[in-house]
């Protein structure tokens, strides 16, 4: 049952805290919900119906006060959370932020129910390796910047596709030309995996160890000129 104001996250909260032994006080300095449990540092919780921006700025401010500082949100009937998001994306940059997170889900005939989706932990970045090799080849093997950042639906020139390009611009040029030839001209090593998996579809095997541009080939190259220079017109593959 959705709620119309963040108020009636306030009470569930409060009981969730003091069933920890805290002290529970609303509206203290601009803070939504303040608990205190002995010599604890103070928690600190921020209440808003949805997981938006507004509540992640205004938590990350509460941090000055604090490093016990949560979110609380409606958890919808759906169970969906907002924004076309998964729960554990908001988990995930809730941590990422310091910050911990709880969730209310309110029930016609019974009690609200809140759960403790994360901690308020500091949180430290594993770095990865792979991860971060993956990406500096990818850049160092691109010849140029030919995607414009932000793009969406369009046909990436991403390294792979260079390489194909370098191929399918070869046997553009040249004709059928066997995999010894196209390594020699490319001086890639994968050059016969390319090839044979013809990822784009540009390609066709005219015998063992011989490839030619395919009728697709040769119309898509015509997309990539400002990659390989001027295209000439497109032949039959």
């Amino acid at each position: 049952m959705p709620i119309q104001h963040e108020t009636e996250l306030y009470m569930p909260v409060k009981s969730f805290f003091e069933q920890q032994g805290f002290t529970v006080r609303g509206e203290v300095r601009s803070c939504d919900l303040v608990a205190v449990r002995d010599e604890e540092e103070p928690v600190i919780v921020e209440l808003k119906k949805t997981f938006n921006l507004p509540l992640l700025i205004q938590a990350i401010d509460r941090l000055a006060h604090t490093p016990n500082v949560y979110m609380a949100v409606e958890m919808p009937e759906h169970g969906r959370a907002s924004h076309g998001l998964a729960w554990n994306d908001l988990v995930r940059l809730s941590r990422m932020l310091g910050l911990g997170l709880l969730t209310v889900r309110f029930y016609k005939s019974r009690k609200p129910r809140v759960d403790l989706m994360c901690e308020p932990t500091p949180y430290t970045p594993r770095k990865s390796a792979v991860k971060t090799a993956r990406l500096l080849r990818e850049f160092k093997e691109r010849s140029g910047d030919y995607n414009v950042g932000g793009s969406t639906r369009r046909k990436l020139v991403t390294a792979y596709r260079e390489k194909s390009l370098q191929i399918a611009s070869l046997l553009h040029t040249h004709g059928p030309l066997s995999t010894k030839r196209l390594r020699e001209h490319t001086a890639n090593p994968k050059v016969t995996t390319m090839l044979q998996d013809n990822y784009y579809g540009w390609f066709e095997r005219v015998e063992r160890g011989t490839y030619k541009l395919s009728a697709r080939g040769a119309a898509e190259l015509g997309d990539f000129a400002h990659v390989i220079g001027d295209t000439p017109p497109a032949t039959q593959g």
